[in-house]
């Protein structure tokens, strides 16, 4: 949800401050384009914010002995479920408003897939470390004993 209104409210600032800045001198019919594109940014970003705000807390993990489990979705609820075993390798993904807010996104790799099999966020960074941390562990552990 942060995401969300940094992004809308990111938009905005750069439309509103094309609008304003005094080098180039846009037309009354320009003007009105970007008046109907900051009218629609905003609308769109407070349909994301709401989206997200309903939606957001309905994601879920399991972690479990031998695998992990991920649900998210408000109208396509999807569930993913990847044994540790096929797990080739784990990424903890922070972007500068997660590091800001002290966030992580946890990334889990299958073994033969090029992209992440599904990502954990929101997850508070010493979370992700720890969760990250045990399923090395019991990878390595169900691998070699």
């Amino acid at each position: 949800m942060l995401m969300a209104l940094v992004w809308g409210l990111s938009v905005f600032c750069v439309l509103f401050g094309s609008r304003l800045q005094p080098l180039v001198q846009f037309s009354d019919s320009t003007m009105d384009i970007f008046e109907m594109i900051m009218v629609v940014n905003s609308l769109l970003s407070l349909l994301n914010i709401i989206y997200h705000f309903f939606a957001d807390p309905i994601k879920q993990y399991a972690l479990r002995e031998q695998d992990v489990h991920f649900k998210s979705g408000l109208f396509f609820r999807t569930w993913t479920s990847q044994p540790i075993l096929r797990i080739q390798h784990i990424e903890l993904k922070r972007g500068p408003i997660e590091r800001w807010a002290g966030l992580s996104t946890l990334q889990v790799f299958s073994a033969g897939g090029g992209a992440h099999t599904f990502e954990i966020p929101g997850l508070a960074h010493d979370d992700a470390i720890r969760l990250r941390q045990y399923i090395l562990d019991h990878k390595d552990a169900n691998t070699h004993g």
